[in-house]
């Protein structure tokens, strides 16, 4: 800390202590920056290689190998993807609390690992799966996967979940460890570090939905599981690679017992009333600003917590407990954990929409002509590479080109706000839906009424825009979450990202359900009760994701615009106004380019 306390004398800013492999703290001229992320973006690319080829191909396997039914496949799809995102809050309370983001990867990593060499055998051996038998035309007389051969292939399954929802918080924030906020050249790098990591997340989706997929097809799912587990290796020995360039950040010990004492010590002061004197706080100094952090400022949201900071006992020796009196710096850490909360449930609709692109949209794909030429055929997974070619190429000039001409006009260091960029995507992701519904319709329609297949690459306007979208929303939002001000959290924050995707998967399975439920009748079933798309109605089911998105983006509005507007600091003016106790002078600012964020609108 005496260390950190000479930096900044010199006049170098450092938000955290940080140390290098060995403990020792580290040096900004051999640690950090684009040189050591690049490592981790290693990892993130062979990682979502060796999981994407998995995932998006899963339904394939359980269908004709494991032999359940459509829509039991797909529910053991999205409920194995909903636990892989829901484990990252795992993997990020372990990174931030005990392990470091650094142990965290690879512990887990191995983990998944496992997993997937565990699948590869299960996938190999013909005692460790049901008698093989075409799920398409003798379906009543299938085998179904039960007892041993069921647990061994959803032990490997959920080794390979645990893996990979610890790891995947962790790359993010690992990479971004790398760089200081407190240096403005170091927060534009990092805002380009989040691009960089999306482009190797599409790049490992690319080879992953192509090379991987092709391989499942033509070589066996065997082969396919084994690739993805030489592809985890490599992720791994990527990162470890890098251990002598990485900035790591301590552990905070548990991140949830100061949230606890916040809101126990706010409850256990209900009754007292707010002083005029904003100094009377415990922790704000003369100056009106944290003493423990310069980058954190009182705010008007949920001000109920703020009796939490208030002194009761000065004057005497006896000093209170954490239970009873917080500082100011904590309180308003936990009102931005609140706050974020609304934000990360409008997403939960977009990621219900990404779960069919990778289950029914696929088995879409299974019912049209995949053929590209006379002896070639595209896997109908492969479908899902169609955004990620685009991205490869978009995502780059998206970096390179749009960031530094919107920065000039918006002042902010990555171009549009996180927030913008949310909401965009959320607005395209509508469109998706409303494609694919007409293209299904017109499928249906032409394979009932003239007998025509129509070619597989139709349905390709739905990937397309979608890919756009997640563009937008998915790097915005880990943008987002990943700059709260939230010291000792950011891996918890980013895991939270991730957990979006699980809530959207498992709610992506209860809407089959429910919607199979409120669809069927005495001579009817529910719009997807059968394995047989054209006696399905899946546009129906897609038209109703268009309209729950579409609500969805207007509650987004609605909830923006309440973050951008409460996460401001409160000042004089506007407190004598409305007569309120607080007042805090505008003579202190904000030293990052948060206050950019936080006082933009969306719109």
């Amino acid at each position: 800390m005496e260390a950190r306390r000479q930096n900044n004398n010199k006049g170098t800013e450092v938000e955290e202590s940080t140390v290098d492999w060995k403990g020792r703290p580290s040096n900004p001229n051999k640690h950090g920056g684009m040189k050591a992320a690049v490592f981790v973006l290693g990892l993130q690319a062979f990682e979502i290689m060796a999981i994407a080829a998995v995932g998006n191909n899963l339904i394939t396997y359980v269908i004709n190998e494991m032999h359940f039914s459509l829509s039991n496949s797909a529910n053991i799809v999205t409920n194995f993807i909903g636990t892989v995102f829901l484990l990252a809050l795992l993997g990020g309370y372990l990174s931030d609390s005990f392990l470091g983001s650094f142990w965290t990867m690879l512990i887990f990593g191995f983990v998944e690992l496992s997993g997937f060499i565990l699948l590869s055998v299960q996938a190999h051996l013909p005692q460790l799966k049901p008698p093989k038998c075409n799920m398409v035309t003798d379906s009543e007389n299938c085998e179904e996967a039960k007892g041993f051969k069921a647990s061994i292939f959803f032990l490997a399954l959920y080794l390979v979940a645990i893996g990979s929802g610890c790891v995947k918080p962790n790359m993010i924030a690992h990479g971004a460890d790398q760089f200081d906020q407190s240096n403005p050249k170091q927060s534009k790098k990092l805002s380009s570090y989040f691009n960089a990591a999306y482009f190797a997340f599409s790049t490992g989706e690319l080879v992953a939905l192509t090379v991987l997929v092709w391989v499942q097809t033509h070589s066996g799912m065997d082969v396919g599981f084994g690739v993805s587990a030489a592809a985890m290796a490599l992720g791994l020995f990527s990162v470890v690679s890098g251990t002598l360039y990485y900035r790591n950040k301590r552990p905070q010990g548990s991140i949830f017992t100061p949230i606890a004492q916040v809101f126990v010590a706010a409850m256990l002061k209900r009754k007292q009333i707010c002083p005029s004197n904003p100094q009377m706080l415990h922790g704000l100094n003369q100056n009106n600003v944290p003493n423990d952090s310069g980058s954190v400022f009182l705010t008007q949201r949920f001000r109920f917590l703020d009796k939490a900071c208030i002194k009761v006992e000065d004057g005497t020796n006896k000093k209170e407990s954490p239970w009873r009196l917080c500082t100011v710096t904590q309180v308003e850490q936990v009102k931005v954990l609140i706050s974020v909360v609304p934000i990360f449930a409008c997403t939960i609709i977009f990621n219900t929409i990404l779960a069919q692109l990778q289950t029914f949209s696929v088995q879409q794909g299974s019912a049209m002509n995949n053929k590209l030429t006379k002896n070639f055929h595209v896997p109908p997974a492969s479908l899902q590479s169609i955004p990620y070619i685009m991205l490869v190429i978009l995502v780059p000039l998206y970096d390179k080109f749009f960031v530094p001409f919107a920065r000039k006009y918006t002042g902010h260091e990555s171009g549009i706000s996180p927030l913008q960029r949310i909401g965009f995507g959320l607005f395209l992701a509508t469109f998706s839906m409303i494609s694919a519904a007409l293209m299904e319709k017109k499928r249906r329609d032409s394979a009932l009424d003239s007998g025509k297949t129509l070619s597989i690459f139709s349905i390709t306007p739905q990937f397309l825009i979608f890919g756009l979208s997640e563009m937008f929303t998915a790097v915005g939002l880990i943008e987002f979450f990943y700059k709260q001000s939230l010291k000792g959290m950011q891996a918890f924050l980013t895991a939270m990202t991730y957990c979006s995707y699980s809530f959207g998967f498992y709610l992506s399975s209860l809407l089959v359900s429910l919607v199979n439920k409120v669809t069927s009748s005495s001579s009817n079933r529910g719009w997807l009760s059968e394995n047989d798309l054209n006696k399905d109605r899946l546009d129906l089911f897609y038209w109703l994701l268009a309209v729950l998105s579409f609500l969805n983006f207007i509650n987004y509005l609605f909830w923006s615009r309440w973050h951008s507007k409460n996460s401001s600091p409160m000042n004089t003016q506007q407190n004598e106004k409305n007569g309120e106790g607080f007042i805090i002078t505008n003579h202190y600012g904000f030293n990052n380019s948060k206050s950019l964020e936080i006082n933009e609108s969306i719109l």
